[in-house]
Protein backbone atom coordinates (compact mmCIF):
# COMPACT_ATOMS: atom_id res chain seq x y z
CA UNK A 1 0.00 0.00 0.00
CA UNK A 2 1.04 3.42 -1.02
CA UNK A 3 2.14 6.16 1.71
CA UNK A 4 -0.37 8.39 2.62
CA UNK A 5 -3.28 6.09 1.20
CA UNK A 6 -5.25 7.29 3.55
CA UNK A 7 -4.58 11.25 4.22
CA UNK A 8 -6.13 13.90 6.09
CA UNK A 9 -4.82 17.14 3.84
CA UNK A 10 -6.43 16.23 1.14
CA UNK A 11 -9.82 13.85 0.93
CA UNK A 12 -9.91 11.11 -1.36
CA UNK A 13 -12.48 8.53 0.06
CA UNK A 14 -11.59 4.79 -0.03
CA UNK A 15 -12.57 1.32 0.05
CA UNK A 16 -11.93 0.59 3.26
CA UNK A 17 -12.77 0.18 6.97
CA UNK A 18 -10.24 2.52 7.89
CA UNK A 19 -11.29 5.13 10.91
CA UNK A 20 -9.48 7.59 9.04
CA UNK A 21 -11.37 6.67 5.30
CA UNK A 22 -14.55 7.29 7.49
CA UNK A 23 -13.39 10.80 9.36
CA UNK A 24 -13.31 11.81 5.43
CA UNK A 25 -16.25 10.88 4.56
CA UNK A 26 -17.78 12.70 7.72
CA UNK A 27 -16.35 16.06 6.24
CA UNK A 28 -16.38 15.59 2.67
CA UNK A 29 -18.22 18.52 0.38
CA UNK A 30 -20.30 18.31 -2.84
CA UNK A 31 -18.17 19.47 -5.53
CA UNK A 32 -17.74 23.43 -5.80
CA UNK A 33 -18.59 23.98 -9.76
CA UNK A 34 -18.81 27.66 -10.04
CA UNK A 35 -15.28 28.47 -10.28
CA UNK A 36 -14.09 25.47 -12.65
CA UNK A 37 -14.18 24.81 -16.44
CA UNK A 38 -16.23 22.12 -17.53
CA UNK A 39 -13.53 20.28 -18.42
CA UNK A 40 -12.10 20.94 -14.99
CA UNK A 41 -14.80 19.65 -13.50
CA UNK A 42 -15.18 16.53 -14.89
CA UNK A 43 -11.30 15.88 -14.07
CA UNK A 44 -12.24 16.85 -10.46
CA UNK A 45 -14.86 14.30 -10.63
CA UNK A 46 -13.08 11.83 -11.90
CA UNK A 47 -10.14 11.25 -9.91
CA UNK A 48 -12.39 11.60 -6.58
CA UNK A 49 -14.47 8.56 -8.15
CA UNK A 50 -11.62 6.90 -9.19
CA UNK A 51 -9.97 7.13 -6.15
CA UNK A 52 -13.17 4.83 -4.67
CA UNK A 53 -14.21 2.76 -7.51
CA UNK A 54 -11.46 0.32 -8.42
CA UNK A 55 -8.41 2.80 -7.15
CA UNK A 56 -6.16 -0.62 -7.34
CA UNK A 57 -6.87 -1.14 -11.15
CA UNK A 58 -4.45 0.59 -13.56
CA UNK A 59 -6.49 3.77 -15.64
CA UNK A 60 -6.12 1.91 -18.69
CA UNK A 61 -7.50 -1.63 -17.51
CA UNK A 62 -10.48 0.73 -16.86
CA UNK A 63 -10.70 2.51 -19.78
CA UNK A 64 -11.33 -0.84 -21.57
CA UNK A 65 -14.03 -1.81 -19.37
CA UNK A 66 -15.85 1.06 -19.11
CA UNK A 67 -19.04 0.79 -20.98
CA UNK A 68 -21.65 3.69 -21.83
CA UNK A 69 -24.15 1.05 -22.19
CA UNK A 70 -25.89 1.18 -18.32
CA UNK A 71 -27.84 -1.85 -17.07
CA UNK A 72 -31.61 -0.55 -15.75
CA UNK A 73 -35.02 -2.50 -15.02
CA UNK A 74 -38.64 -0.71 -15.09
CA UNK A 75 -40.93 -1.77 -13.04
CA UNK A 76 -44.30 -3.11 -14.37
CA UNK A 77 -47.09 -2.99 -11.82
CA UNK A 78 -49.83 -5.64 -13.01
CA UNK A 79 -52.86 -4.11 -11.80
CA UNK A 80 -51.45 -0.67 -13.83
CA UNK A 81 -51.01 -2.58 -17.15
CA UNK A 82 -54.61 -4.56 -16.98
CA UNK A 83 -56.32 -1.17 -15.83
CA UNK A 84 -54.40 0.94 -18.68
CA UNK A 85 -53.80 0.39 -22.18
CA UNK A 86 -51.45 3.35 -22.93
CA UNK A 87 -53.71 6.12 -24.05
CA UNK A 88 -53.75 7.43 -20.71
CA UNK A 89 -50.13 9.16 -21.20
CA UNK A 90 -51.75 11.32 -24.26
CA UNK A 91 -55.06 12.35 -22.08
CA UNK A 92 -54.92 15.92 -21.60
CA UNK A 93 -52.21 17.17 -23.78
CA UNK A 94 -53.05 20.77 -25.39
CA UNK A 95 -56.57 21.55 -22.94
CA UNK A 96 -54.96 19.65 -19.56
CA UNK A 97 -56.37 16.77 -17.92
CA UNK A 98 -57.43 18.14 -14.12
CA UNK A 99 -57.18 15.53 -11.18
CA UNK A 100 -59.71 14.83 -8.91
CA UNK A 101 -59.62 16.63 -5.86
CA UNK A 102 -59.44 13.43 -3.49
CA UNK A 103 -56.65 11.94 -6.28
CA UNK A 104 -53.04 11.77 -5.25
CA UNK A 105 -51.08 11.48 -7.87
CA UNK A 106 -47.61 10.02 -6.26
CA UNK A 107 -44.79 11.30 -8.35
CA UNK A 108 -42.23 8.67 -9.86
CA UNK A 109 -38.96 8.71 -8.69
CA UNK A 110 -36.06 9.30 -11.50
CA UNK A 111 -33.66 6.71 -12.05
CA UNK A 112 -30.61 6.99 -11.67
CA UNK A 113 -28.32 5.94 -14.41
CA UNK A 114 -25.15 8.05 -13.49
CA UNK A 115 -24.51 6.07 -10.39
CA UNK A 116 -24.29 3.14 -12.70
CA UNK A 117 -20.91 4.47 -14.14
CA UNK A 118 -18.48 1.82 -12.06
CA UNK A 119 -20.72 -0.96 -12.28
CA UNK A 120 -18.34 -3.14 -14.97
CA UNK A 121 -16.00 -2.71 -11.34
CA UNK A 122 -18.53 -4.98 -9.18
CA UNK A 123 -18.21 -8.18 -10.81
CA UNK A 124 -14.29 -8.48 -10.33
CA UNK A 125 -13.77 -10.96 -6.94
CA UNK A 126 -12.03 -8.48 -5.16
CA UNK A 127 -14.51 -6.16 -4.89
CA UNK A 128 -17.18 -8.83 -4.89
CA UNK A 129 -15.33 -10.02 -1.79
CA UNK A 130 -15.02 -6.62 -0.01
CA UNK A 131 -18.74 -6.11 -1.14
CA UNK A 132 -19.55 -9.00 0.42
CA UNK A 133 -18.16 -8.42 4.54
CA UNK A 134 -15.30 -10.50 3.68
CA UNK A 135 -12.69 -8.07 4.33
CA UNK A 136 -11.74 -4.91 5.39
CA UNK A 137 -10.76 -3.29 2.11
CA UNK A 138 -9.96 -3.94 -1.43
CA UNK A 139 -6.69 -4.11 -1.38
CA UNK A 140 -6.97 -6.98 1.57
CA UNK A 141 -9.80 -8.82 -0.38
CA UNK A 142 -7.07 -8.49 -3.44
CA UNK A 143 -4.31 -10.05 -1.23
CA UNK A 144 -6.12 -12.78 -0.08
CA UNK A 145 -6.81 -13.99 -3.58
CA UNK A 146 -3.55 -13.59 -4.54
CA UNK A 147 -2.61 -16.09 -1.32
CA UNK A 148 -4.96 -18.84 -2.49
CA UNK A 149 -7.36 -18.40 0.24
CA UNK A 150 -10.35 -17.93 -2.28
CA UNK A 151 -12.30 -20.52 -4.63
CA UNK A 152 -14.89 -19.99 -7.19
CA UNK A 153 -17.49 -22.96 -7.65
CA UNK A 154 -14.94 -25.09 -5.43
CA UNK A 155 -11.28 -24.28 -7.74
CA UNK A 156 -8.71 -22.42 -6.19
CA UNK A 157 -8.49 -18.50 -8.11
CA UNK A 158 -5.36 -16.34 -7.72
CA UNK A 159 -6.73 -13.81 -10.13
CA UNK A 160 -8.75 -10.83 -8.42
CA UNK A 161 -9.33 -9.47 -11.68
CA UNK A 162 -11.76 -12.86 -12.33
CA UNK A 163 -14.92 -11.44 -13.65
CA UNK A 164 -17.76 -13.16 -11.76
CA UNK A 165 -20.78 -14.35 -13.91
CA UNK A 166 -24.77 -14.71 -12.53
CA UNK A 167 -24.81 -17.85 -10.33
CA UNK A 168 -21.21 -17.86 -9.07
CA UNK A 169 -20.40 -18.75 -5.74
CA UNK A 170 -16.68 -17.45 -4.29
CA UNK A 171 -15.48 -18.93 -1.02
CA UNK A 172 -13.36 -17.47 2.01
CA UNK A 173 -11.52 -19.21 4.20
CA UNK A 174 -13.06 -18.77 7.69
CA UNK A 175 -9.82 -18.18 9.39
CA UNK A 176 -8.74 -15.49 6.98
CA UNK A 177 -12.06 -13.21 7.50
CA UNK A 178 -12.14 -13.50 10.68
CA UNK A 179 -8.54 -11.83 11.26
CA UNK A 180 -9.37 -9.73 8.22
CA UNK A 181 -12.88 -8.39 10.10
CA UNK A 182 -11.86 -8.81 13.67
CA UNK A 183 -10.19 -6.56 16.13
CA UNK A 184 -6.56 -6.55 16.43
CA UNK A 185 -5.06 -7.85 19.30
CA UNK A 186 -3.69 -5.13 21.41
CA UNK A 187 -0.11 -4.61 23.47
CA UNK A 188 -0.48 -6.79 26.09
CA UNK A 189 -2.31 -9.36 23.85
CA UNK A 190 0.61 -9.36 21.27
CA UNK A 191 2.89 -10.02 24.18
CA UNK A 192 1.09 -12.70 25.64
CA UNK A 193 1.18 -14.53 22.14
CA UNK A 194 4.53 -14.21 21.42
CA UNK A 195 5.94 -15.53 25.03
CA UNK A 196 3.38 -18.31 24.46
CA UNK A 197 5.05 -19.10 21.10
CA UNK A 198 8.72 -19.10 22.83
CA UNK A 199 7.00 -21.75 25.54
CA UNK A 200 5.82 -23.92 22.67
CA UNK A 201 8.92 -23.90 20.75
CA UNK A 202 11.21 -24.60 23.98
CA UNK A 203 8.74 -27.27 25.06
CA UNK A 204 8.98 -29.35 21.53
CA UNK A 205 12.35 -29.13 21.86
CA UNK A 206 12.90 -30.52 24.96
CA UNK A 207 10.14 -33.05 24.13
CA UNK A 208 11.80 -34.01 21.13
CA UNK A 209 14.84 -34.68 23.12
CA UNK A 210 13.00 -36.69 25.49
CA UNK A 211 11.24 -38.37 22.77
CA UNK A 212 14.62 -39.30 21.38
CA UNK A 213 16.48 -40.50 24.94
CA UNK A 214 12.92 -42.58 25.96
CA UNK A 215 12.91 -44.31 22.47
CA UNK A 216 16.30 -45.80 22.77
CA UNK A 217 15.96 -47.56 25.75
CA UNK A 218 12.29 -48.31 25.43
CA UNK A 219 11.22 -52.01 24.11
CA UNK A 220 8.78 -52.04 20.50
CA UNK A 221 6.18 -53.13 23.07
CA UNK A 222 6.64 -50.28 25.25
CA UNK A 223 6.90 -47.61 22.52
CA UNK A 224 3.08 -48.96 21.13
CA UNK A 225 0.76 -45.57 21.98
CA UNK A 226 -2.01 -46.48 24.06
CA UNK A 227 -4.92 -46.48 21.56
CA UNK A 228 -8.57 -47.97 22.07
CA UNK A 229 -10.34 -50.13 19.75
CA UNK A 230 -12.85 -48.99 17.68
CA UNK A 231 -15.54 -51.51 19.01
CA UNK A 232 -14.37 -49.78 22.88
CA UNK A 233 -14.45 -46.48 21.48
CA UNK A 234 -17.55 -46.71 20.10
CA UNK A 235 -19.15 -48.40 23.30
CA UNK A 236 -17.78 -45.60 25.83
CA UNK A 237 -19.08 -43.12 23.04
CA UNK A 238 -22.73 -44.36 23.28
CA UNK A 239 -23.04 -44.65 27.29
CA UNK A 240 -21.49 -40.59 26.75
CA UNK A 241 -24.53 -40.26 24.43
CA UNK A 242 -27.14 -41.92 26.60
CA UNK A 243 -26.00 -39.68 29.92
CA UNK A 244 -26.28 -36.57 27.76
CA UNK A 245 -30.02 -37.46 26.63
CA UNK A 246 -30.71 -37.96 30.56
CA UNK A 247 -29.10 -35.32 31.57
CA UNK A 248 -31.39 -33.58 28.88
CA UNK A 249 -34.45 -35.16 29.62
CA UNK A 250 -34.10 -34.73 33.41
CA UNK A 251 -33.21 -30.70 33.14
CA UNK A 252 -37.03 -30.07 32.38
CA UNK A 253 -38.02 -31.69 35.73
CA UNK A 254 -35.87 -29.11 37.35
CA UNK A 255 -35.00 -25.39 36.20
CA UNK A 256 -31.99 -24.96 33.93
CA UNK A 257 -31.01 -21.90 32.20
CA UNK A 258 -31.01 -21.93 28.49
CA UNK A 259 -27.08 -21.89 28.36
CA UNK A 260 -27.08 -25.03 30.06
CA UNK A 261 -28.98 -26.35 27.55
CA UNK A 262 -26.95 -25.17 24.99
CA UNK A 263 -24.25 -27.02 26.38
CA UNK A 264 -25.77 -30.00 26.72
CA UNK A 265 -26.60 -29.94 22.91
CA UNK A 266 -23.26 -28.96 22.04
CA UNK A 267 -21.48 -31.44 23.77
CA UNK A 268 -23.69 -34.27 22.03
CA UNK A 269 -23.24 -32.56 18.45
CA UNK A 270 -19.46 -33.35 19.51
CA UNK A 271 -20.00 -36.80 20.39
CA UNK A 272 -21.75 -37.69 17.05
CA UNK A 273 -18.87 -36.04 15.45
CA UNK A 274 -16.94 -38.03 17.38
CA UNK A 275 -18.97 -40.92 16.85
CA UNK A 276 -18.82 -40.74 12.85
CA UNK A 277 -14.90 -40.33 12.74
CA UNK A 278 -14.31 -43.59 15.24
CA UNK A 279 -13.80 -46.16 12.14
CA UNK A 280 -9.91 -46.25 13.46
CA UNK A 281 -8.60 -46.53 16.71
CA UNK A 282 -9.36 -43.68 18.86
CA UNK A 283 -6.40 -42.49 21.61
CA UNK A 284 -7.53 -42.79 24.81
CA UNK A 285 -6.95 -38.94 25.56
CA UNK A 286 -9.88 -38.26 24.02
CA UNK A 287 -13.01 -40.07 25.42
CA UNK A 288 -11.41 -38.89 28.51
CA UNK A 289 -11.74 -35.50 27.66
CA UNK A 290 -15.13 -36.51 26.43
CA UNK A 291 -15.88 -37.72 29.94
CA UNK A 292 -14.55 -34.98 31.44
CA UNK A 293 -16.46 -32.20 29.72
CA UNK A 294 -19.62 -34.50 30.49
CA UNK A 295 -18.70 -34.60 34.08
CA UNK A 296 -18.44 -30.81 34.08
CA UNK A 297 -21.96 -30.56 32.86
CA UNK A 298 -22.98 -32.92 35.32
CA UNK A 299 -21.57 -30.82 37.92
CA UNK A 300 -22.87 -27.36 36.99
CA UNK A 301 -26.58 -29.05 36.88
CA UNK A 302 -26.64 -30.33 40.17
CA UNK A 303 -24.65 -26.95 41.85
CA UNK A 304 -27.26 -24.94 40.28
CA UNK A 305 -30.21 -27.19 41.66
CA UNK A 306 -28.44 -27.59 44.84
CA UNK A 307 -28.84 -23.68 44.48
CA UNK A 308 -32.31 -23.19 45.43
CA UNK A 309 -32.43 -25.87 48.62
CA UNK A 310 -30.77 -25.25 51.63
CA UNK A 311 -27.82 -27.47 52.08
CA UNK A 312 -27.04 -29.35 55.39
CA UNK A 313 -23.43 -29.13 56.65
CA UNK A 314 -22.96 -32.76 55.71
CA UNK A 315 -24.18 -32.39 51.79
CA UNK A 316 -21.92 -29.52 51.29
CA UNK A 317 -19.37 -31.24 52.50
CA UNK A 318 -20.23 -33.98 50.67
CA UNK A 319 -20.51 -32.21 47.98
CA UNK A 320 -17.12 -30.07 47.77
CA UNK A 321 -14.88 -33.62 48.32
CA UNK A 322 -16.18 -34.75 44.65
CA UNK A 323 -13.42 -32.34 42.85
CA UNK A 324 -10.17 -31.57 43.39
CA UNK A 325 -9.20 -27.63 42.48
CA UNK A 326 -6.91 -29.56 39.82
CA UNK A 327 -10.26 -31.48 38.52
CA UNK A 328 -12.02 -28.42 38.43
CA UNK A 329 -9.28 -26.15 36.42
CA UNK A 330 -9.39 -29.06 33.97
CA UNK A 331 -12.95 -29.16 33.43
CA UNK A 332 -13.32 -25.97 33.27
CA UNK A 333 -10.59 -25.57 30.31
CA UNK A 334 -12.49 -28.44 28.64
CA UNK A 335 -15.56 -26.34 28.92
CA UNK A 336 -13.99 -23.08 27.37
CA UNK A 337 -12.65 -25.44 24.31
CA UNK A 338 -16.22 -26.48 23.99
CA UNK A 339 -17.29 -22.55 23.51
CA UNK A 340 -17.97 -21.32 20.15
CA UNK A 341 -15.88 -18.00 20.74
CA UNK A 342 -12.99 -18.81 23.03
CA UNK A 343 -9.90 -17.14 24.37
CA UNK A 344 -7.38 -18.68 22.09
CA UNK A 345 -3.92 -16.59 22.55
CA UNK A 346 -2.39 -18.07 19.92
CA UNK A 347 -4.28 -16.72 16.95
CA UNK A 348 -3.68 -13.91 15.23
CA UNK A 349 -6.20 -11.50 15.97
CA UNK A 350 -8.17 -10.71 19.66
CA UNK A 351 -9.89 -13.65 20.91
CA UNK A 352 -12.67 -13.80 22.41
CA UNK A 353 -13.77 -11.92 18.48
CA UNK A 354 -15.33 -9.34 17.62
CA UNK A 355 -15.75 -7.39 15.01
CA UNK A 356 -13.57 -3.99 14.26
CA UNK A 357 -14.14 -0.94 15.40
CA UNK A 358 -16.36 2.10 13.00
CA UNK A 359 -17.49 -1.56 11.19
CA UNK A 360 -21.29 -0.88 11.52
CA UNK A 361 -20.83 2.26 8.82
CA UNK A 362 -19.86 0.01 6.58
CA UNK A 363 -21.88 -3.30 7.37
CA UNK A 364 -24.00 -3.37 4.37
CA UNK A 365 -24.95 -5.73 1.65
CA UNK A 366 -25.41 -4.92 -1.94
CA UNK A 367 -28.63 -6.92 -3.13
CA UNK A 368 -27.09 -8.29 -5.96
CA UNK A 369 -24.93 -10.71 -3.48
CA UNK A 370 -26.35 -13.33 -1.39
CA UNK A 371 -23.82 -14.02 1.62
CA UNK A 372 -23.58 -16.98 3.92
CA UNK A 373 -21.13 -15.31 6.71
CA UNK A 374 -21.64 -18.57 9.03
CA UNK A 375 -20.03 -20.45 6.42
CA UNK A 376 -18.08 -17.60 4.91
CA UNK A 377 -19.47 -17.94 1.20
CA UNK A 378 -21.37 -16.04 -1.34
CA UNK A 379 -23.35 -16.03 -4.43
CA UNK A 380 -23.12 -13.52 -7.22
CA UNK A 381 -26.73 -13.21 -8.30
CA UNK A 382 -27.01 -11.12 -11.34
CA UNK A 383 -24.65 -7.59 -13.01
CA UNK A 384 -26.02 -4.30 -10.61
CA UNK A 385 -29.18 -2.75 -12.20
CA UNK A 386 -30.49 0.75 -11.73
CA UNK A 387 -34.24 1.34 -10.63
CA UNK A 388 -36.37 4.24 -10.05
CA UNK A 389 -34.88 6.06 -7.26
CA UNK A 390 -32.01 3.47 -6.50
CA UNK A 391 -29.04 2.19 -7.95
CA UNK A 392 -27.32 -0.83 -6.84
CA UNK A 393 -23.86 0.30 -7.35
CA UNK A 394 -22.84 2.04 -3.56
CA UNK A 395 -21.25 5.09 -3.80
CA UNK A 396 -20.44 7.71 -1.78
CA UNK A 397 -20.59 10.41 -4.66
CA UNK A 398 -23.76 12.35 -5.61
CA UNK A 399 -25.35 11.69 -8.91
CA UNK A 400 -23.94 15.46 -10.75
CA UNK A 401 -20.05 13.53 -9.46
CA UNK A 402 -21.12 10.47 -11.28
CA UNK A 403 -22.53 12.15 -13.86
CA UNK A 404 -19.36 14.18 -14.67
CA UNK A 405 -17.18 10.99 -14.47
CA UNK A 406 -19.20 9.92 -17.12
CA UNK A 407 -19.02 12.26 -19.55
CA UNK A 408 -15.40 11.87 -18.32
CA UNK A 409 -14.92 8.32 -20.02
CA UNK A 410 -17.71 8.91 -22.95
CA UNK A 411 -14.48 10.39 -25.11
CA UNK A 412 -12.45 7.40 -24.23
CA UNK A 413 -14.84 4.49 -25.35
Amino acid sequence: MRKKFHGLKKIKIRQSWNKINLYNIARSRPLSTGHLTFFQQKWAAKAAARAYHGEQIREKQWQRMFSRRLASVVPMDHRYLARFDGSEQAAGRGSGLDPKPDERVRPVARTPYMNMTFAPIERRLDTAIFRALFASSTRQARQMVVHGFVKVNGKKMIYPGYLLNPGDMFQVDPERVMFATGAEKDKTERRESRMLKRSKNSEAGEGEEAGEAAAESATPEQQKPSEQTPKEAKKMINDLMSQAKALLSGSKDQKVSAKRKQDIRAFQRTLKRTLSQSSSSVPTGLTDSLDAQLMELTSKLSISSDAEQPQTPEGSASSEGIFTPEDKAALREAMREMRENPIDPTKPYATPWRPRPFMSAFAFIPPFLEVNQNICSAVYLRHPVARPGFAEVPTPFSYEMSQLAFNWYLRRR
